[in-house]
């Protein structure tokens, strides 16, 4: 019998499959999955190097291993319908051509490339991707039947930790798992069983998994019952199925959840940081490039826009304040002035539609982003990243705080000049705590989910939204 500890069943965030489950067949399927765009862009790129006969070979291989570094892991597109596929695949490979390009431009090294490759590779590389997926769906479930799978498995608990673990495993047919039913000592009337089929009680698990030749048992059990655990361990001590322990702490809402080691003792991280490692290098590397980037190209907006701020009414040109940043240490956050006060005191009320504090042209400014600009040199500084949660002011935290549960878990990274609630309609005035609570939620679901290509996505969303969204004021 294979025994795995809580620390190798994981229960992770809605819409995301159990760690455990992965360990299964899920994880060749997430492996292969996440080689197809990589490998997809990287095929296109050498094929366009055979094809015009380019032989500058270390050049070709420094661009494909800074590619590889771009493009892995790929996305999980298999749930998506095609027209989510396409969109997925085109604003990705926007965001990193657009870094490509800007990295080309910036060290010079475009012009060792012929003009025809970089053309022809920019229009190929999504038809190959989209490909490359079309192909993956088709055969993933031949490979996953020529090795072994699916794989049966039953649930040992019909709890609610059982009943989420069930969904999961039904809503990620490609993880090789086929589950045969429940296990539980209530009777069928007590259980809320929906489609789901009870089998037996718990001292007929070891009889039934020898009998159907069960590969997979999960432990769904409340920690509280260890000696009744510890039974029923012993009890499939004469069975060759993997046994998997699903902690009931799991049933919680996690952030980027992971395994991790202090020595050679094992720990779960319940809520931690996406930013950690590789992924924090990644994440300050498009910062910087991007954000040096676009000064360059706004320099002259910035310079007009400062001119008529200081010309249009009293006061400085730059407005400085307060907000909380990376781990709720207070950094100083700069704007274009918009307004006739520079409030930053315990009592900060927000802008409202029609505000008096608000000038005539810092109406224009917030409308249109342009007072957000020069938060750009708070990302070059390391206070900020283009996309993260919005920064509020200090006197807005120390209020919600209080009111919200979870509200200071955004603050376990660096604020952002756009995010992911203000590209899904929370931008401006959050008026009633519901609004703010759903402001929230979306940041907690960007810690959830940070990618890079989240970010490229983000940012593009910004920039078509502030042509015609009217809610910031």
């Amino acid at each position: 019998m294979g025994i795995v500890s809580s620390s190798r069943v994981l229960g992770v965030a809605a819409n995301r499959p159990f760690l455990g489950m992965e360990r299964v067949g899920g994880a060749m399927f997430r492996l292969l999955e996440s080689l197809v765009d990589p490998l997809s862009i990287l095929a296109t790129l050498f094929g366009l190097m055979l094809w015009f006969r380019d032989d500058q070979y270390a050049h070709y291989l420094v661009l494909g291993v800074l590619v590889f570094s771009l493009t892995f892991p790929g996305k999980s597109l298999v749930k998506e319908r095609v027209r989510g596929s396409i969109r997925e695949v085109l604003l990705g490979w926007l965001g990193i051509s657009a870094l490509l390009a800007a990295f080309g431009l910036a060290t010079g090294l475009y012009a060792v490339f012929p003009e025809e490759v970089l053309v022809n590779w920019f229009w190929m590389a999504p038809l190959a991707q989209l490909a490359g997926h079309g192909v993956f769906r088709l055969t993933m479930p031949l490979m996953l039947a020529a090795s072994g799978f699916p794989k049966r498995a039953v649930v040992v608990g019909c709890n609610e930790l059982g009943r989420h673990l069930a969904s999961e495993i039904h809503a990620h047919p490609m993880q090789g798992i086929r589950l045969a039913g429940f296990f539980d000592d209530r009777d069928a009337e007590r259980l809320e069983l929906g489609e789901a089929r009870l089998i037996g009680r718990f001292a007929d698990v070891a009889e039934y998994v020898k009998a159907n030749r069960i590969d997979l048992i999960y432990l769904a059990l409340p920690m509280a019952t260890q000696p009744r655990i510890l039974s029923l361990l012993d009890s499939l001590n004469d069975t060759t199925a993997s046994v998997y322990f699903v902690p009931d702490i799991f049933v919680t809402d996690l952030i980027q959840a992971r395994m991790d080691a202090v020595g050679r003792m094992p720990v779960v991280a319940v809520c931690d940081t996406p930013f950690s490692g590789l992924n924090g290098m990644v994440k300050r590397l498009s910062d910087i490039v991007l954000s040096l980037l676009i000064l360059l190209l706004i320099s002259p907006v910035l310079l007009i826009v400062a001119v008529l701020v200081k010309l249009s009414s009293p006061g400085p040109v730059i407005f400085r304040q307060r907000r909380y940043g990376l781990d709720g240490e207070e950094i100083m956050v700069y704007k274009f002035r918009s307004m006739t006060v520079c409030e930053d005191g315990p009592n900060v009320p927000q802008a409202r539609k029609g505000d008096a504090r608000v000038t005539r042209l810092g109406a224009i400014l917030r409308k249109t982003s342009l007072d957000e600009l020069p938060q750009f040199v708070n990302v070059l500084q390391g206070r900020m990243s283009i996309a993260g949660p919005r920064p509020h002011a200090v006197a807005h935290n120390e209020m919600y705080r209080k009111l919200i549960k979870g509200y200071i878990v955004r603050h376990k990274v660096k604020p952002g000049i756009t995010g992911w609630a203000q590209v899904n309609g929370y931008r401006g005035e959050t008026e009633t705590l519901d609004k703010m609570q759903a402001r929230i939620d979306y940041d907690l679901e960007y810690l959830r989910n940070w990618s890079l290509r989240l970010d490229i996505y983000i940012i593009f969303r910004t920039v078509l939204l502030v042509f015609k969204d009217a809610s910031a004021y």
